[in-house]
């Protein structure tokens, strides 16, 4: 009987636990049935033990303490069961919930993510559109520019041959100085100069066009460059991010454009021929690269990018940290630092000039800041001439300091090729130049001071004077050179 019950609390018990299905059921029914075979040996034994030692008992008393033994086994084991279920409750709902905590954490996290993506492909495709239009009106203006230059071209080629026009009927008019003109002779000539003055107004229009088209081709150029290094850096932070979701890779290096403000130094192969060329070949940064003109051997020139092109420096005067009262020969070669102070060389600026017709651009600064340019049209000999100079004023914001369509030769202190009554100009006044009446202007000169008083001492320094006005004391000058075509050496 006893044996009977303990077989069914234990089927009831199975039943409970299989129709909770409280997790590790499995395990703890093994322990129930190891709790109830256990009595019920320990029963068998000790009934076993009743018979032989106390044989004499009735049947009526050993079995109620039999049973009573049997009910107090089964009562303990199914108290330990219950505190064992217990904490096996409570450590399974802190599970429950740290695990349902981290998949909150985790949803919101992903959420967030989800948006922060969005936002960055909507910036990257505004980027995008942005990038896409500047380019577009930097091609229109390009190509504008090109137009405008080649119309300025043809605009000087007729003021050129206007002013030959012009300089014959001077030469008339001065012939014909006693004798008076006569009415329609006199209308001609004014009607041509009036109409030179409108070309030359026009010619001036056009050059200050170019120059506003010249900076703001700059400034997209720099806005494209920067919208490009911003959608390289969201690019490279949209691959960082993915990465959550993913595999950890390492992401490949990406090069970025690096723009030196600084001067750098440029080893061609020696095809570019001057500057301009080296601007049309993709180079943007003012600063020192190599050249090889045409039939001369390379050597290097400082490059500065203005007014949407390259222009070849050959004079550069800032502080006076560099003397410039010097030789012949090292005019001829050249001195001084590139990214500095510096004189290019006659032969050199010769070797470039010889391939084309090139634009004469002196820019000017005086000690109150003030800056002043004047462009010539030019022609440079060769060491056969002494590199003899011949000017023909284009555009300007300073009057004309040196003779036009007048042959000028180069003169140092020992090797002054025209005396000029016994005066020698490079001696007198320092410094290798064109002179020509010893007082046009002389950039070579001695770099002095405003705080010189002497009259004597200005004219040896660094000045500008045009015939009809005052001297101009300077602070600095560059001498640039350019080609008269855009396209000659693209």
């Amino acid at each position: 009987q006893n044996s009977l019950t303990a077989k069914t609390v234990s089927r009831k018990s199975l039943c409970i636990l299989n129709n909770q299905r409280v997790p590790g059921a499995e395990n703890m029914k093994i322990i129930l049935v190891f709790l109830f075979i256990a009595p019920l040996t320990l029963s068998a034994t000790a009934e076993k033990d009743y018979s032989s030692f106390d044989s004499a008992a009735s049947p009526e008393t050993k079995s109620r303490f039999a049973m009573l033994d049997d009910v107090r086994i089964l009562a303990n084991g199914l108290l330990q069961l219950g505190h064992g279920l217990k904490d096996f409750v409570h450590k399974t709902k802190g599970q429950m919930n740290d695990i349902f905590q981290k998949l909150y954490i985790f949803d919101r996290s992903f959420y967030e993510l989800s948006l922060q993506t969005s936002e960055i492909k909507e910036e990257e495709e505004q980027l995008r559109q942005t990038t896409a239009r500047l380019q577009i009106n930097n091609e229109e203006i390009k190509n504008l520019s090109q137009e405008m230059n080649s119309k300025i071209e043809d605009l000087i080629q007729n003021k050129i041959q206007l002013q030959e026009k012009v300089w014959g009927l001077e030469d008339k008019v001065t012939k014909l100085a006693i004798i008076q003109p006569s009415a329609q002779e006199t209308k001609e000539i004014s009607s041509l100069k009036a109409f030179v003055e409108q070309q030359d107004n026009h010619i001036k229009q056009l050059l200050k066009i170019v120059e506003d088209q010249h900076v703001q081709l700059d400034r997209q150029h720099n806005q494209i460059m920067e919208l490009e290094d911003k959608l390289n850096h969201i690019e490279l932070q949209e691959l960082a991010e993915s990465s959550f979701t993913g595999e950890q890779t390492e992401p490949e290096a990406i090069s970025f454009p690096v723009r030196n403000a600084t001067a750098v130094t440029y080893k061609s192969d020696g095809a570019a021929p001057d500057c301009t060329a080296l601007y049309n070949s993709g180079t943007r940064s003012s600063g020192v690269y190599t050249i090889k003109p045409n039939g001369s051997e390379s050597f290097d020139v400082y490059c500065e990018m203005k007014f949407g092109s390259s222009w070849t420096v050959i004079q550069n005067r800032v502080d006076g940290s560099l003397d410039f009262n010097q030789t012949w020969d090292a005019y001829t070669n050249g001195f001084g630092d590139l990214n500095e102070e510096f004189w290019l060389g006659l032969n050199k600026t010769y070797s470039i000039t010889k391939q084309g017709d090139y634009i004469l651009r002196i820019e000017l600064q005086d000690w109150k800041d003030n800056k002043r340019y004047i462009e010539y049209a030019f022609s440079l000999g060769g060491p056969e001439t002494n590199y003899t100079l011949q000017l023909s004023r284009i555009s300007g914001s300073i009057p004309n300091a040196l003779p036009e369509q007048t042959e000028l030769r180069f003169s140092t202190a020992d090797r002054d090729v025209d005396i000029i009554n016994d005066f020698n100009c490079p001696e007198n006044y320092l410094g290798g130049w064109w002179h020509s009446e010893c007082e046009e202007t002389n950039l070579n000169g001695k770099y002095v001071a405003p705080r010189s008083r002497g009259r004597l001492d200005r004219r040896k320094g660094l000045y500008w004077k045009p015939k009809k006005g005052r001297y101009y004391l300077l602070k600095s000058t560059k001498i640039m050179i350019h080609p008269t075509d855009l396209k000659s050496f693209e």
